[in-house]
């Protein structure tokens, strides 16, 4: 097929290449991410770079990268203490999410700037995000440089699952009621929108018929 603009990866500067790829892979759920430094001040801060990457054990992953060549504090708190906590943002969240992005100094709690209500963590000592209806407390569980390294991957498995009964009846999570914020490229955010429903053609890890893993 003719028409289309082909680009060599290799060419191009990390700019470029962040705002293709970023457009490309769309859309994204945003981990809104807890964690405590050493002097156990919490921070907050938004996530797109992020999805579950085994079910058993539960393990998420998220990728962060630099900041003016430092690590950014999610990064190096995590590493510090080896703990973090996923706070699923929603439509209801999404401007306080949002602001939780900006390049406040490592010494401000986002939590405390903005006044972001907070709830104790039951299995690691990060606190969750009262207003998210769904918190997953995590510990470190291996960490991997990526590329020129700019980018690393913190891997993380789940401790303890906390939800909502707005959004969750003792089996399955409703994503409708939950009505999570997916990222697009450039400064844009989407919600769920029209939903398609289509038969399992599978049956899922665990279920009967299914061997689990």
């Amino acid at each position: 097929m003719s028409g289309y603009t082909s680009i060599t990866a290799g060419d191009l500067d990390t700019a470029t290449a962040y705002r293709l790829i970023c457009g490309i892979v769309v859309p994204r759920p945003v981990a809104w991410i807890t964690t405590v430094d050493a002097q156990g001040r919490v921070n907050a801060a938004p996530f797109s770079s992020y999805n579950y990457v085994a079910h058993s054990p539960p393990m998420v992953a998220i990728n962060i990268g630099t900041r003016r060549g430092e690590l950014k504090d999610t990064a190096r708190n995590i590493r510090d203490t080896g703990f973090f906590c996923v706070n699923v943002a929603t439509e209801a969240s999404m401007e306080t999410m949002h602001q939780c992005g900006a390049d406040y100094p490592p010494e401000v709690s986002e939590p405390d700037a903005l006044g972001i209500e907070l709830l104790p963590g039951l299995s690691t000592p990060v606190p969750r995000i009262a207003a998210s209806p769904i918190h997953m407390e995590c510990q470190l569980d291996q960490f991997v440089a990526l590329g020129r390294g700019l980018n690393t991957l913190y891997i993380g498995a789940v401790l303890t699952f906390h939800l909502s009964p707005s959004v969750y009846d003792g089996r399955n999570v409703d994503s409708v009621q939950l009505r999570p914020i997916a990222r697009l490229g450039g400064p844009l955010y989407a919600g769920l929108g029209e939903i398609f429903h289509r038969p399992a053609l599978q049956r899922p890890p665990g279920e009967p018929g299914e061997n689990a893993q």
